[in-house]
């Protein structure tokens, strides 16, 4: 897969008061994008349940470049720039594109699993692997070395 994009809808909810897109809603967005690409990929709640895993984020940062507003077609692509082979950590990139030309935010997550009984750090069954393998990568993608 070259690329992987879902396209928002800004909701009149989704603004603050200067009637641009709250600060919060992007990181929404991001979560979204993430979720459904593994959903997509088999990567399901269900299976998470199943697995008694779920995904757990270390860092989330945002660098807003552009004003989102009420009526401006956004979409929100994903990449994979790193991963541990076993994907039990990894850094993903959201771009979000308004108005199909202007770069308007990169959020960039770093995160894990963890096994949500233990409420420790986990390695993911080989399924989630097999997803991680479907996600676009940046150009700079990197295998990471687990600490």
């Amino acid at each position: 897969m070259t690329v992987y994009e879902k396209k928002m809808q800004i909701r009149w909810s989704d603004l603050d008061p200067n009637y641009h897109l709250r600060h919060s809603v992007y990181y929404d967005f991001g979560a979204f994008t993430r979720i459904s690409f593994l959903n997509e990929n088999g990567v399901t709640p269900e299976l998470m349940l199943q697995y008694n895993i779920g995904p757990i984020l270390f860092r989330e940062e945002c660098v807003f470049k552009r004003e989102i507003k009420f009526g401006d077609e956004i979409k929100i692509n994903l990449v994979l720039s790193k991963a541990a082979a076993d994907v039990s950590k990894w850094t993903m990139i959201h771009e979000l594109w308004k108005n199909n030309d202007t770069i308007a935010a990169i959020i960039t997550v770093e995160g894990a699993w963890i096994d949500t009984n233990l409420r420790k750090l986990a390695k993911p069954p080989e399924t989630f692997r097999q997803a991680f393998e479907r996600i676009p990568k940046s150009p700079g993608f990197t295998f990471i070395e687990k600490k």
